[in-house]
């Protein structure tokens, strides 16, 4: 009987030493599986295409200043993102390259405009290009190729449409071309004369008829203008889309105001409204956007021109759901309301059927409706 407590001793020893081992026994992990690496974000320009190959690493700029120090502020004004400057080499000729990523397409076509003068004949490259001797502009989607041949050749159109194809362009609604040049009127309309701008330095260098401060661009204004060709002469037409039409029609006003003054007014005529015959100048309103007609067209020709600017809503209905969360839950406490009455009616209706049933069946036997008058009694049935 002595051995018992000791063995049961020795056991309880050698229990916690092989827990013990078992707790200082390191864990085993199984390896980790590395998470796969986001795809790297596609370069803006090819290595190659056409036969042309980089001569050198393309070199990234990440400042409108670094782009174009001289238009660096017009740059800015049209969502500048990034750009991309690499020279091409295809035997002994030579092709420079500047690609500049704005945030949107209304960016790239903005600047776009900006950049190409009057008179340059139209290209079929990308969503727009044109040309000048050996320079050659043109943009797609959000970004906009500056390319300059060492010497143009025949092929060279089609060389720099495959370039357009491999641009990595956003999608969506920053595909969109700018939405304030579906309402200038296409009839007579002289090509390659429209300018987009987002701001004073852009409207001001792309040839703006009004005082850049006089259109608005602080409260978030839009500003197309492009040349017509009538029969009595050139006018020009300026757009100006503002967020609200209230906004429009304060701003209209004052450019009303501003076009009556003529010589007095304040700031003077820019040169394209000295130039125009002040009798053609007419400012008109149509919802959200001012129309401007400028020019040396007769006052008869402008005024139909600018009768045509004609804004148009375009209204998108919003789906909504069948049935919100709050009609989904006034239907419930209606439908407990409901059955909470239909149910008290029912018991109603059901004592007074079972109540008055009894009561009749008493009258009929010749008692009381009421148990209340029935007299008690304690029989004992006591026997002897």
């Amino acid at each position: 009987m002595r051995l018992v407590p000791i063995m049961i001793c020795s056991a309880a020893l050698f229990g916690a030493a092989t827990s013990g081992q078992a707790q200082a026994k390191p864990a085993v992990h199984p390896p980790s599986v590395a998470a796969p690496a986001a795809p790297a974000p596609k370069a803006l320009l090819p290595d190659s295409f056409s036969g042309w190959v980089t001569s050198a690493a393309p070199k990234p700029l990440m400042q409108a200043a670094q782009a174009d120090s001289t238009n660096a502020a017009a740059l800015d004004e049209y969502d500048f993102s990034d750009a991309v400057v690499t020279t091409y080499k295809r035997g002994s000729e030579t092709l420079t390259v500047h690609a500049l990523r704005f945030r949107d397409a209304s960016g790239a076509y903005g600047a776009y405009s900006f950049y190409r003068q009057s008179g340059w004949p139209k290209e079929d490259i990308g969503s727009g290009a044109t040309s000048n001797h050996n320079r050659v502009l043109f943009w797609r989607g959000n970004v906009l190729v500056d390319a300059i041949f060492s010497h143009i050749e025949p092929m060279s159109g089609s060389e720099l449409r495959e370039l357009a194809s491999q641009l990595p362009v956003a999608g969506g609604s920053k595909a969109l071309a700018p939405p304030i040049l579906a309402n200038l009127p296409q009839a007579s309309l002289t090509p390659q004369t429209t300018h987009y701008a987002l701001g004073a330095v852009g409207y001001a260098g792309s040839g703006g008829v009004l005082p850049p401060e006089l259109v608005g661009f602080d409260r978030g204004a839009e500003a197309a203008t492009a040349n017509y060709t009538l029969r009595s002469g050139t006018a020009t037409l300026t757009l100006i889309d503002y967020p609200t039409p209230q906004m429009a029609a304060a701003q209209e006003t004052k450019i009303r105001d501003y076009i009556k003054a003529g010589n007095q007014a304040r700031p003077a005529f820019p040169k394209p409204l000295t130039d125009s015959d002040q009798a053609s100048l007419e400012v008109r309103r149509s919802g959200p956007l001012v129309a401007l007609v400028s020019g040396d067209a007769i006052p008869d020709e402008s005024h139909k021109l600018l009768a045509t600017v004609h804004y148009e809503a375009d209204v998108m209905s919003v789906p909504q759901p069948m049935e919100s969360e709050v009609s989904k839950t006034s239907r419930l406490l209606m439908g407990i309301a409901a059955l909470v009455v239909v149910g008290s009616a029912a018991a109603i209706l059901l004592g007074l059927f079972l109540g008055g049933g009894r009561a009749l069946y008493r009258i009929a036997r010749g008692k009381p409706a009421s148990t209340l008058y029935d007299a008690e009694f304690t029989s004992l049935n006591l026997r002897e």
